[in-house]
């Protein structure tokens, strides 16, 4: 016999407007209960895309951060310090850590689409950070991921 997985009532579909956290806490409750045809598939299949897609926007976010900051190093010499050094191996670090989490998430390193983005946002950052146009800085990454996480790679080469 199959469950039927589509939501019973409206209940599900409000509640998921209403309250998401309830919801969720609503889903979890049923899939342990084994009572599959209760569960509003339709919004637990997207809210389980949704963590994927979450965990690809946090990585590119740390990537943009870091790589940021690695221009800063190498195009403001006179300005580093402890600071700017801490910031680039806490985001190496944790960037790693959500490599070894999640080791799918490695895909993006060698996607150019997800490059594209995280550099984009990381030479918008820099050069408002900076106060010059970000034209200023290369238009594809001049580094491989395997450089920039490098806890040994500095731009000046140090």
């Amino acid at each position: 016999m199959t469950a039927n997985l589509q939501p019973q009532t409206t209940q599900d579909n409000d509640l998921y407007a209403r309250d998401i956290v309830a919801w969720a806490e609503r889903q979890a409750h049923l899939l342990r209960a084994g009572r599959l045809g209760e569960l509003d598939v339709a919004h637990l299949a997207e809210e389980i895309e949704d963590v994927g897609k979450s965990e690809r926007r946090e990585l590119a976010s740390r990537m943009s951060a870091l790589l940021t900051r690695l221009l800063k190093w190498q195009h403001q010499p006179d300005r580093r310090g402890s600071s700017w050094e801490a910031t680039i191996r806490d985001q190496r670090h944790r960037i790693g850590r959500r490599l070894v989490r999640a080791p799918s998430l490695k895909t993006c390193l060698t996607d150019p689409d997800w490059w594209l983005d995280a550099w984009g946002d990381a030479r918008t950052e820099a050069a408002r950070e900076i106060g010059a146009g970000f034209e200023a800085f290369p238009t594809m990454c001049p580094w491989t991921a395997a450089k920039i996480l490098d806890p040994e790679f500095w731009p000046d080469g140090r």
